[in-house]
């Protein structure tokens, strides 16, 4: 029972610490290193079932059951250097003559364990038991011991030096080779020495325990990595999606919204007049006087600032609501909220405007403003046909006044 209980202990600890792990479908099968670990996990959890048998078969002196228990004992601890090797080569991920040797040397320990227990069923190479249950080890046990400590071992060294060549993620991928192989190596030695406790299971334990702290470390920091990339890639796709919006509904010269916009704003309108039929809102539609005459005067580069002046000069006057350039030297203000309430009082200001630019020289604007009437307008069409015409009217009145 005391042997067991470390081996149990073990598997306790390994399923503890590789429970996310193994449960998490994506998780194994994200890149070849996290496939061979999982199978390394496998093997490892076979490894301490057969450990664990063993101590209670052993006490209980069923000759034939422990036998078979400690065949299979020596089978899965072969399987597991060879997985060991087949992850630490993936896990490196280095094609170094070193690596190559690691994996020949997995190879061997695998052949040369199963050879020896054929073997062993005719002439006890690696251990016997006596008819009273006694166990013995065999030099054939010290050989396979002594290789994997031998593997263990040169596989520490070599990881820690090179580690010393290595920046970033790959030194800290070699440092942990490193230390989870001297820490197995110093358990068989161990394991060698007392053959009652089950010091192979606890080195092992600790092996997984370090490796899986850096390979779901890795996991972690290559997830962050995905995510950042993601919210990087969603951030410029926004960035290029607002800046297309930008360009289709946009006005270049004025900054202020076209004519797209113009018609999107009037499709909401009738939305809600639809739905809401006393809802107020009212239309300034505005046409800049004499542009013809600079453009021809003084270039379009003059025309072009003629019309930024006249977009400025209504901005400034209605500054609450939505201003857009629907064509040349056309304009149209949506009244709302508080543009919408001072309307009067802003049309007012604005001839005034008009009257003092129109002295000096400066941009002249005619503006015709309408409003909303739940009874006579069935649509924002008709709203805007009678501000284009009391435009036309206030257009006619400029001309003549001048």
């Amino acid at each position: 029972m005391f042997y067991s209980g470390f081996a149990i202990l073990a598997l306790i600890m390994h399923i503890i610490i590789n429970y996310d792990f193994v449960l998490r479908k994506e998780t194994r099968s994200n890149g070849i290193q996290n496939r061979y670990y999982f199978r390394y996990l496998n093997t490892l959890f076979v490894f301490y079932i057969a450990d664990i048998m063993w101590g209670f078969l052993y006490e209980l002196k069923s000759v034939i059951p422990v036998y078979i228990d400690t065949t299979m004992f020596f089978l899965f601890m072969g399987l597991s250097v060879f997985e060991w090797t087949r992850f630490v080569i993936y896990y490196l991920d280095s094609d170094s003559f070193v690596h190559k040797v690691l994996n020949i040397v997995g190879w061997l320990i695998i052949i040369y364990t199963v050879i020896f227990l054929i073997l062993n069923l005719f002439v006890p190479v690696i251990f016997r038991f006596y008819k009273d249950g006694t166990y013995e080890a065999q030099n054939g046990r010290f050989v396979i011991l002594s290789a994997q400590i031998l593997l263990y071992f040169a596989a520490s060294i070599y990881s820690f030096v090179v580690s010393f060549k290595k920046i970033g993620k790959m030194r800290i991928h070699y440092r942990t080779v490193a230390f989870s192989s001297m820490a197995m190596a110093i358990f068989i030695i161990l394991q060698i020495m007392d053959v009652m406790v089950a010091y192979y299971s606890v080195g092992s334990m600790i092996c997984t325990a370090i490796l899986h702290t850096f390979v779901l470390e890795d996991e972690r920091k290559e997830r962050e990595n995905q995510l950042k990339e993601s919210l990087e890639r969603e951030k410029q796709q926004r960035i290029e999606l607002e800046n297309a919006k930008r360009m289709i509904t946009i006005d270049s010269l004025t900054g202020v919204k076209n004519k797209y916009s113009f018609f999107e704003k009037e499709k909401e309108m009738e939305e809600k007049i639809e739905y809401n039929p006393g809802i107020d809102f009212g239309i300034v539609v505005f046409d800049v006087n004499g542009l013809k005459f600079v453009n021809d005067t003084y270039g379009h580069e003059a025309g072009d600032r003629w019309i930024q002046k006249a977009c400025k000069l209504i901005c400034d006057i209605y500054q609450h609501s939505p201003v857009y350039r629907i064509g040349g030297d056309e304009f149209v203000v949506c009244l709302e909220n508080t543009d919408y309430e001072n309307r009067e009082e802003l049309l007012r200001e604005f001839n005034i405007q008009i009257e003092h630019n129109k002295s000096v020289g400066q941009v002249v604007i005619a503006a015709g403003q309408a409003t909303y009437h739940s009874v006579d307008d069935f649509s924002v069409r008709k709203v805007f046909d009678r501000a284009d015409r009391r435009m036309y009217i206030r257009k006619k009145e400029l001309k003549e006044s001048k």
